[in-house]
């Protein structure tokens, strides 16, 4: 079947995905880059706000609640970007193939995969909440704070899969700034009805999540009416596969990634929040508190990196596919360079301001001593972070998922888990923040030396080919 868009490769457009092959590298970082960071960071600010309004509207232990479900969250992400990313990748490179039926056939694949997605894992997750919100660490004083917000997410987990599925796909099929507005109008929906929903009618924790729903189900309808459209450059054809198990053993198979990475972050979490909770003893919930401001602060310079990473994705993957390794090599380097910019940045800020920023979440002393000391440790390695998160995705966006793999399980499994199993046992709760400090740095150089690696493989094969 042949999908036959309103624009041409011969004529192109501002939303022409071909221009990926041939307009000057720094433009079309600008180009995704630029709306894709805005659409992270505007969704990191709102998980922020959310934070800072549930601290102060229902209080310090509903805080320690909400990080209890940060792992569950990285599950319900996880299952989510297995599609998206992968899905995302694979069109991205039919389309530098010049293949826009295959895209078409991947927008379809994906929108059925996200619906399965959602419902099986929403429901068996809702029927087991208690139990697994427990093995996350709730306790009896934070689980009817985790309970409450969680049940009113799960509920809503088809038109968040959708979403964002379809948001990944709307940025790799050469709409950017489209991508960028459907987070934004998620982020807006939601800062103005969580503090309604918190302070006017009194719905505690449940407010933030059904202010999280609405944002969501705007930019669910936004996604939905761009790819039901005809205008688009690739969009639902009925005519074309919706159910292709080639194309979603590709999916799944680049999807992995991320998907792995989400997973074993929701492993660690779990060992992070059993740490400070046999390490602070009578402060234990507010140790995990402290752990989710400090998580919140670090996943808004992450989201910045994950932005130029998003921009990077669509460029990468089209002039990968279209064999472009010039262009691929530049995209990759830039982006290796501004995302440690960001990360250093994050460094510096959390150095000189740690009360600053925990004031914002909460006016308890306690918490926000314990708050300080994990700022000054954790981000101590901060600065190399950037380098690590796109060396890892560029893998990624070239279709080489098992490298990609290798690099999110190092950092998370084979470095952060053992240091948690012995420097919380000398230096308690400081052992904890120095774990993932020393973590970030070993995955730094082991993702520097892959690069180097593959980078020698691949001149070796283009001499021989020569």
């Amino acid at each position: 079947m042949t999908n036959q868009p309103t624009q041409t490769a011969s004529q192109p457009n501002r939303n022409d995905p071909m221009t990926l092959g041939t307009l000057p590298i720094g433009k079309l970082l600008a180009q995704y880059s630029i709306p894709a960071i805005i659409a992270s960071v505007a969704v990191s600010l709102y998980n922020i706000i959310d934070s800072i309004f549930i601290g102060r509207g229902v209080g310090p232990m509903a805080i320690s609640g909400l990080a209890i479900t940060f792992p569950l969250m990285n599950l319900v992400v996880a299952f989510c970007t297995l599609i998206a990313v992968g899905g995302a990748t694979i069109s991205s490179i039919f389309l530098g193939q010049k293949n826009v039926s295959r895209a078409t056939d991947v927008v379809n694949n994906v929108m059925v995969l996200c619906l399965i997605h959602s419902v099986v894992f929403g429901g068996v997750t809702l029927l087991f909440l208690d139990p697994i919100l427990r093995f996350f660490g709730a306790t009896d004083a934070t689980i009817p704070f985790a309970r409450e917000f969680m049940r009113v997410i799960l509920w809503a987990t088809p038109i968040t899969y959708v979403f964002i599925g379809l948001n990944n796909l709307m940025r790799a099929t050469g709409y950017p700034k489209k991508a960028m507005v459907s987070a934004l109008l998620s982020v807006a929906v939601n800062v103005v009805l969580a503090p309604i929903f918190i302070y006017v009618f009194h719905w505690g924790i449940a407010g933030a999540a059904f202010a999280t729903v609405c944002g969501q189900s705007a930019a669910f309808v936004w996604v939905l009416c761009h790819f039901f459209s005809k205008k688009s450059f690739v969009h639902f054809d009925w005519h074309n596969r919706w159910f292709t198990p080639a194309i979603m053993r590709r999916v799944y198979s680049i999807g992995l990634s991320p998907f792995l990475m989400n997973v074993t972050a929701c492993v660690v979490v779990v060992f992070l929040n059993k740490a400070l909770l046999d390490c602070a003893g009578a402060d234990g919930n507010l140790a995990v508190g402290a752990y989710g401001i400090i998580n919140r602060t670090t996943m808004f310079f992450i989201m910045v990196v994950f932005g130029v990473t998003q921009g990077m994705q669509p460029i990468l993957g089209f002039n990968w596919g279209a064999r472009n390794f010039d262009r691929v090599d530049i995209t990759l380097w830039r982006g290796i360079w501004i995302g440690v910019a960001v990360t250093s940045v994050g460094w510096a800020v959390t150095e000189l301001f740690p009360d600053t920023i925990s004031s914002l979440f909460t006016t308890d002393k306690t918490l926000t001593d314990i708050a300080r000391a994990g700022f000054r440790i954790y981000f101590i390695c901060y600065p190399v972070v950037g380098a690590q998160v796109v060396i890892q995705n560029y893998f990624q966006s070239i279709g080489r998922p098992s490298l990609s793999i290798m690099l999110s399980l190092t950092r998370q499994l084979v470095f952060l888990l053992p240091f948690l199993f012995i420097l919380p046992h000398y230096y308690g709760v400081k052992g904890v923040w120095a774990s993932m400090a020393g973590s970030d740095l070993l995955a730094f150089i082991v993702a520097a030396i892959t690069l180097w690696i593959t980078f020698r493989i691949r001149k070796k094969h283009m001499l021989a080919a020569a």
